[in-house]
């Protein structure tokens, strides 16, 4: 989506043409299948309200639930930016009791928390009995962000990965519910909605800088993702894909795979329905199904 003005050395402005106003309805057709995405429109708003209401009841006897037994939920959320994550989590938290289900997005790390254990800061945040608690991003910033942008060296990368399934496990063993969603999207809908944000005055603040500097490392990232997933997903704490090119089949789905995993009070299979097979899947196997990315072995 280059245009033919001289390079400004934004990458946003130079690839997605940031003064046309038209650009979105232009690529929205390829924005949508893109990432060989299998539906060529959204799910209707209308279809998707009805869907989301039942859903959402669900939660709150999810809730319930876990006040009555003192289940802890941890829901961790990565993706490339603007993949939805923050529509997914809302999604799941707008009728749950604040109190008890927290939403944790930690901003860059302070200089003391530089010099603790990596995971240090991540633990702070973990539930207490009867909580649930939605990472917006989480302790993958080390798996994605940091080493594509330089912010880690190599060997924390490496080590990162390494102790990354020995850390999950200990919170699995400590029988916390731990569910972790890579939403995916196509390049062409992340430039859709890059546009969309700089072009809406109450979505302005959602393109930082880090949004642009990363716009040229789409490689990068996508290297940096598939061994994420070959080194960290476990039969115990597996890696759910969602393709999320449509947020409204994404958030369905994804609030699906969380209620179908958990055994709570008054589980009414009927409401929570069926998770679509093209939309959600699990760890690197999915995505080489759908995408036919590369994973090295």
């Amino acid at each position: 989506m280059a245009n033919d003005k001289s390079s400004s050395g934004d990458p946003l402005r130079d690839n997605f043409d940031l003064d046309n106003p038209k650009l979105a309805s232009q690529i929205k057709g390829a924005a949508m299948q893109s990432g060989n995405y299998p539906y060529s429109d959204k799910l209707s708003r209308k279809k998707y309200e009805r869907a989301l209401r039942v859903l959402q009841i669900e939660l709150v006897k999810v809730q319930a639930w876990a006040q009555d037994t003192g289940a802890r939920l941890v829901l961790v959320f990565e993706g490339r930016d603007a993949a939805g994550k923050g529509g997914t989590i809302n999604a799941i938290r707008a009728y749950l009791n604040p109190r008890n289900a927290r939403i944790a997005a930690l901003p860059k790390p302070t200089e003391r928390e530089q010099g603790q254990w990596y995971f240090q800061r991540y633990i702070a945040h973990l539930p207490s009995s009867g909580e649930l608690v939605l990472f917006d991003r989480s302790w993958y910033n080390r798996a994605g962000v940091e080493p594509v942008m330089g912010f880690c060296t190599p060997e924390q990368h490496r080590i990162f990965l390494q102790e990354a399934p020995k850390f999950e496990q200990m919170l699995v063993d400590e029988n916390i519910h731990l569910f972790k969603f890579w939403l995916n999207i196509g390049r062409e809908m992340q430039m859709k909605r890059f546009h969309d944000r700089a072009h809406d005055p109450l979505k302005q603040w959602k393109l930082s800088p880090m949004d642009v500097a990363s716009l040229d490392k789409w490689g990068d990232y996508t290297e940096k993702r598939n061994l994420m997933l070959k080194m960290t997903h476990t039969a115990s704490t597996p890696w759910t894909i969602v393709r999320s090119n449509d947020k409204r089949r994404a958030r369905l789905n994804s609030i699906r795979h969380v209620l179908a995993n958990l055994d709570y009070d008054g589980k009414d299979l009927s409401a929570i329905g069926k998770i679509d097979p093209l939309i959600l899947g699990q760890g690197p196997d999915f995505l080489r199904l759908h995408e036919a990315m590369d994973f090295d072995d």
